[in-house]
């Protein structure tokens, strides 16, 4: 089949993806990720998938498994493997609506990750239309979590892809349009420290700021930054009333390292800030982590794989090993081919300019109905 000739259109995938922007799923909003969960699988049952819904659990939503018709079903097939929730609280719309300008389109979330999973699901429409048989089982996995490091579903997302033979993530194309055979590794940290309150109107001195402490801290683990393994503190929450001695400052950090041994360095060297204690000064305790994922042979075939398909569409994906994280971390990492930044090509994600490139909706889904149609 040549793909360059299967009919998608961009109007008609703008209109489709728009309700999904608009239904705004910021990961700590349970209810919020499940009304884009319900959009999702509404699609996925009328393309005429088998729909599981999963349970959220540790307070954040539901996921969704769908697995497509096929004579096989049942074999190791191909796993699509996305999420639903972002970084954007209720009411970002106000600031970022969905409007489109030229060639792009803004709105939160349609970048990470909802144009990369609407067009892998429009890729699956095509060649149903098309009444193309892919050689593999087809299963689309979308889960609530990723953009606080997966934590309730990894064990899902790692047990369905071990019962298929690729994974391909519609995670953000890389900057230069290319994807991602790699992953570096990610450790997320909790951090609280422990002071002594007192009235600040009388005399602060007399008590000790956990706020302060806090300050501190993040100055000496950021410091901590070299080329090889990479600390920030990105969340920090304490006090409730200015008039008094903060007893209580809690944060939360992120290590990245290119190579797992770096970054087993660098979570020793952050547990090792703990006070002896328990009841006293700072504390460290580590949270979820992502695993360094490097690119063995079959990651690298599947890429060339892809790279063929894209040539023959008149452009290219060269690959590289990227930071941010992403599930692919997971499935890499035991050995799955798994190739990551199929979605959509733009810019600003993670802020109020997110935005794509609405071109790239029609040049990845073409790209990911050609994998779906030869990988065997």
């Amino acid at each position: 089949m040549d793909f360059s000739q299967l009919p998608f259109d961009e109007e008609h995938m703008l209109a489709g993806l728009r309700p999904w922007i608009e239904c705004e799923s910021p990961t700590f909003d349970a209810a919020a990720v499940n009304r884009m969960m319900d959009l999702a699988a509404y699609d996925l049952i009328a393309m005429g998938a088998k729909v599981e819904r999963i349970a959220g659990r540790m307070g954040f939503g539901d996921s969704i498994r769908a697995v497509l018709p096929h004579p096989n079903a049942g074999a190791p097939g191909i796993l699509i493997s996305g999420h639903m929730d972002t970084v954007h609280p209720i009411g970002t719309l106000n600031s970022n609506p969905f409007k489109r300008e030229s060639n792009k389109c803004w709105g939160p979330g349609i970048q990470d990750m909802k144009g990369g999973n609407y067009l892998s699901l429009e890729a699956i429409r095509q060649l149903i239309k098309a009444d193309r048989q892919t050689p593999l089982p087809v299963t689309v996995l979308f889960t609530p979590d990723e953009e606080v490091g997966t934590p309730s579903t990894r064990e899902l997302i790692e047990a369905t892809a071990s019962a298929n033979k690729y994974v391909l993530v519609p995670e953000p194309a890389r900057p230069d349009g290319g994807v991602t055979w790699g992953r570096y590794a990610i450790a997320r940290f909790d951090l609280e420290a422990i002071g002594i309150p007192i009235h600040a109107g009388v005399d602060p001195r007399l008590g000790k700021s956990a706020i302060k402490e806090m300050a501190r801290r993040i100055l000496e683990i950021e410091q901590m930054t070299s080329d090889d393994c990479t600390f920030s503190v990105g969340v920090v929450h304490a006090g409730q009333w200015v008039n008094c001695v903060a007893d209580k400052c809690r944060a939360e950090a992120l290590s990245m390292a290119k190579k797992q041994q770096d970054l087993d360095s660098g979570v020793r060297r952050m547990l090792a800030l703990n006070s002896p204690d328990p009841d006293s000064g700072f504390h460290v305790s580590r949270g979820v982590t992502r695993p360094v994922w490097e690119p063995d042979e079959q990651c690298k075939a599947l890429h060339k794989h892809a790279q063929t398909i894209a040539a023959d569409l008149g452009f290219d994906i060269p690959a590289a090993m990227s930071g941010g994280g992403s599930d692919g971390n997971f499935t890499g990492a035991m050995g799955i081919p798994t190739l990551d930044s199929l979605g959509v090509r733009g810019a600003g994600l993670h802020t109020l300019t997110e935005h794509i490139e609405i071109d790239s909706l029609v040049e990845r889904g073409k790209l990911m109905a050609g994998l779906l149609a030869t990988l065997n």
